[in-house]
């Protein structure tokens, strides 16, 4: 990392990804940094719906990164830079589930989406009390949900991506988004969300030291590839 792009990560304004782009283009590779940093946990919460695995949505979301790097080129501006940069990041972790098999495409035309656990009037004191558990549980619940409802859900109310942003990272159209995401609201919201008080936004979190594992991991790739080249 260049002097200059250490100044920017220690005290500089925040500056746009489109600049930041321009800049590791320019060869001040070392800025690549703060759009891992500033995007690791869109990417991970998106790789982890898919994959329903935290290792391997780990895995993925630095294999994307590398990948961004590799073809930063392409990128025209013709969407937004968060948009291109998680559309990579699914598209890595499909081709990995769909390679194993381990992947269910949601069925637009079913009518409505299954409650997750049977309903229960009574809240339960106990696991309102602890914060963690209901954390847990609501991303137990998310998992059970059906593939191409979770990654909508993951991107939309946790993440909070616009319906257009999630529906370019997607590939689908803006209605089905709107569509999957009402149905997957509506199963969380009967079995667990209205029952528990969970917060969505407190789920598939990407911590300070699995971020750093991630930016350390991604950044000594990048070095290796442009020594080779």
């Amino acid at each position: 990392m260049t002097t200059a792009s250490a100044a920017v990560l220690r005290e500089g304004p925040e500056q746009s990804d489109e600049y930041i782009v321009r800049q590791v283009l320019a060869g001040d590779t070392g800025l690549f940094e703060l759009l891992m940093r500033r995007y690791n946990e869109r990417l991970y919460r998106a790789a982890r719906a898919i994959t329903r695995d935290d290792r391997e949505a780990e895995d993925v979301i630095q294999q994307a990164y590398v990948n961004a790097f590799s073809h930063l080129r392409q990128f025209k501006g013709q969407a937004q830079f968060a948009t291109w940069l998680t559309r990579i990041a699914i598209n890595e972790a499909l081709a990995r589930v769909r390679r194993r098999g381990r992947y269910e495409p949601f069925d637009d035309e079913v009518s409505n989406v299954e409650a997750i656990t049977p309903l229960n009037a009574t809240p339960d004191p106990e696991r309102q009390a602890f914060a963690g558990e209901l954390r847990e549980l609501l991303e137990w619940a998310i998992d059970t949900l059906p593939g191409g409802a979770r990654e909508v859900f993951v991107l939309r109310d946790v993440e909070g991506l616009s319906t257009a942003d999630t529906a370019e990272a997607l590939g689908v159209s803006e209605d089905a988004v709107k569509t999957r995401l009402s149905r997957a609201r509506t199963a969380l919201r009967r079995s667990l969300l209205e029952r528990a008080g969970a917060s969505a936004p407190d789920v598939f979190r990407f911590y300070r030291p699995r971020c750093d594992r991630v930016v350390a991991n991604v950044l000594a790739r990048i070095t290796s590839m442009i020594d080779d080249r």
